[in-house]
């Protein structure tokens, strides 16, 4: 009888002490966090990739899902199969917003910007294009107005007054080389060029095609510009601990560095 007691005893403790290591093991797996962040490759996917072990070391794990265009990642953030994205700047967030009144993201802050630029396979100089040339541009109100306001500025066209970056095709007032102007999606303006006298190409998507920002333009925004590049969150998601965490990572000596010294000024860290 002894030796039966000892046995079920013992049978007992080990199934007290597996449901002990089962609860364990449970705990582990929930104190190991998933944070997913939607970003376009170049640059944001890059500088993500850099912390990672970052933040792996506050016990996140950070997976990066990589987007070629503008809208999904707003989308799915806001639908949930995201918990950041990074890959816009202010303005366009804020427009998104007005044309999407069912989406409520904010911005957890700035990390770079990307210069806007003009670039071209058959002029060195915005004053060579002839008289009816053709320029591609983006197409979402932001990323186009910008375009515009950037030719504006080089004095390719003129805009009604006060429009800025929020100008539209219909808001030229002077076009003295009847610039036909061809309107894309981001992505896309980058593969006109052998097609157009000109395009201007956001920095991220120039260097997709192996084009240098610095070294390949013939007219850039200067460091004036207000397009900092910004982690996006759903509202009330900035004070998050894992989100704290990314953006602790993302505006590290390390991340700056690395900026510095990956893209030699066609993006700079904001800081």
């Amino acid at each position: 009888m002894k030796k039966v007691l000892l046995i079920l005893s013992a049978l007992v403790f080990a199934i007290v002490a597996l449901a002990g290591c089962g609860a364990d093991n449970k705990q582990a797996s929930n104190d190991s966090k998933t944070l997913k962040v939607g970003a376009t490759s170049v640059p944001h996917a890059e500088i993500l990739e850099q912390i990672k072990d970052d933040l792996a070391k506050d016990g996140i794990k950070l997976e990066i899902v990589e987007y070629s265009d503008y809208v999904q990642p707003n989308l799915n953030l806001n639908d949930k199969e995201l918990d950041a994205n990074y890959f816009q700047h202010m303005p366009y967030l804020e427009d998104f917003v007005k044309q999407h009144p069912e989406v409520k993201l904010v911005s957890a802050g700035g990390i770079h910007i990307e210069p806007m630029g003009v670039y071209s396979k058959k002029v060195k100089n915005l004053k060579e294009l002839k008289d009816g040339a053709s320029i591609s541009i983006p197409n979402d109100p932001t990323n186009g107005g910008r375009a515009l306001a950037l030719l504006a500025k080089a004095g390719v066209i003129t805009l009604k007054d006060g429009v800025g970056v929020t100008a539209t095709i219909q808001d030229i007032t002077s076009n003295p080389k009847n610039i036909k102007f061809q309107e894309l999606e981001p992505a896309q303006v980058p593969r006109t060029l052998d097609d157009v006298d000109a395009a201007v190409i956001n920095s991220n998507f120039a260097m997709q095609v192996q084009l240098n920002p610095v070294k390949d333009n013939i007219f850039i925004e200067d460091s004036t510009s207000p397009y900092v590049n910004i982690v996006a969150v759903r509202t009330g998601d900035e004070n998050r601990p894992e989100i704290q965490a990314l953006m602790k990572a993302l505006k590290s000596e390390k991340v700056k560095k690395f900026i510095a010294e990956k893209y030699n000024g066609a993006v700079v860290a904001a800081f």
